[in-house]
């Protein structure tokens, strides 16, 4: 793998694990929490992505999971100096924040306006989207909450908040261009 490196330790077998920077806490540490629920947005976004091409989406998507990567490594600092760094090799700026929004903008020119609540589900595709963006919804209360704990970058919750909302969008995008539909309820 990794020059040999061997992917288990043992050192966490006590229910504990290293952070970004020194240091160890629980596994059930807010943290740790907050960082593998944006680990797990990841991952269902790269579910997501698995699925039928789609290249503008798809382009959004490799580059908010880019993104997500580097949030992940902030949560996991515990030095302020060294989450700052995280943010810039990330490019998690209000830069950032514009584009997200300017890529709804162009998913909602898109779309018929929205009338009513739609139900998850439609094409594989915006199905994995439609959970990533509850799974982006909880990563973004368990930073909320580490945020009342110690110090977070704001940018990384109005991140997520955008993030959310993009993922909205994008799975009806994709429910519209594979001709699925919307059920509302």
């Amino acid at each position: 793998m990794f020059n040999g490196m061997k992917i288990y330790t043992r050192t966490g077998d006590l229910g504990d694990t290293g952070l970004f920077g020194g240091g160890r806490v629980q596994k059930d540490d807010p943290r740790v929490a907050a960082y593998g629920d944006v680990d797990e947005l990841n991952s269902v976004i790269g579910l997501a992505r698995s699925g039928d091409a789609l290249p503008r989406v798809d382009e959004v998507l490799v580059g908010i999971q880019r993104d997500l990567f580097g949030i992940g490594a902030l949560l996991a600092t515990p030095d302020l100096e060294k989450m700052q760094q995280h943010l810039t090799k990330a490019r998690i700026d209000a830069t950032r924040i514009v584009e997200l929004e300017r890529a709804i903008d162009a998913c909602e020119a898109e779309l018929d306006p929205l009338k009513a609540f739609i139900i998850p589900g439609g094409s594989p595709k915006g199905a994995a989207l439609h959970l990533a963006r509850t799974v982006c919804r909880r990563a973004e209360r368990a930073v909320v909450g580490l945020a009342r704990a110690t110090t977070i970058p704001p940018v990384v919750v109005i991140y997520l908040n955008r993030l959310s909302d993009l993922l909205f969008v994008l799975a009806r995008v994709a429910n519209k261009r594979a001709a699925a539909g919307e059920v509302t309820w």
